[in-house]
């Protein structure tokens, strides 16, 4: 877990301090010019509904054996990321530099700028729509929420979002389990 008064410290090369690393080969170079202004919170469980084991981190790693559940045959081929995960018992899993641009979002829209993946950072919450997130795991990203925002100053509280609100009809996470007010009151 993240502790608050290792919140100072830099971000070398776009990679967190005191965080897990799990290098993923899904991202790509940010367009030129473009800066770190959104952060955009998901929620993952793999297979659904189920926490624990390795499964999120060999999808993002690209490395999920699809034949270990019939769900993940539609996961074949998928080349996806994320900035960071939060575990259910709050450990903070870095998979992509805060410098890069991780595959996230997919076909997303904020303030009327298209590809959200350009100039956000994802944010994966183990979980589901509906089932309440740990205590923990609030507790991480508040700290890592704030770090962040040390570091791109562009990331206000405005700027923070679901990706149901960048992908309205295509997706629902982090769902209505999550508890926005708390989450962000706690940011002040």
């Amino acid at each position: 877990m993240l502790e608050g008064n290792k919140l100072s410290q830099p971000h070398k090369q776009g990679w967190l301090a005191h965080t897990r690393h799990c290098h993923s080969p899904h991202f790509n170079q940010r367009p030129i010019g473009c800066d770190v202004s959104l952060l955009v919170i998901h929620n993952i469980s793999l297979p659904p509904g189920v926490f624990g084991g390795p499964f999120i981190d060999d999808l993002f790693s690209g490395c999920l054996d699809c034949s270990y559940d019939p769900f993940f045959n539609q996961l074949q081929g998928l080349e996806v990321s994320a900035h960071f995960m939060i575990n259910r018992q709050g450990v903070v899993t870095q998979y992509v530099s805060t410098e890069e641009r991780a595959w996230h979002a997919g076909l997303s829209s904020f303030d009327g700028r298209e590809n959200c993946n350009d100039f956000s950072i994802g944010i994966e919450l183990e979980g589901t729509d509906t089932a309440s997130y740990a205590d923990e795991q609030y507790a991480a990203l508040i700290t890592l929420t704030k770090s962040l925002r040390q570091q791109y100053p562009l990331i206000t509280k405005e700027r923070i979002t679901g990706h149901s609100d960048i992908a309205p009809g295509r997706k629902t996470d982090p769902g209505v389990a999550f508890d926005w007010p708390r989450f962000l009151g706690a940011l002040n």
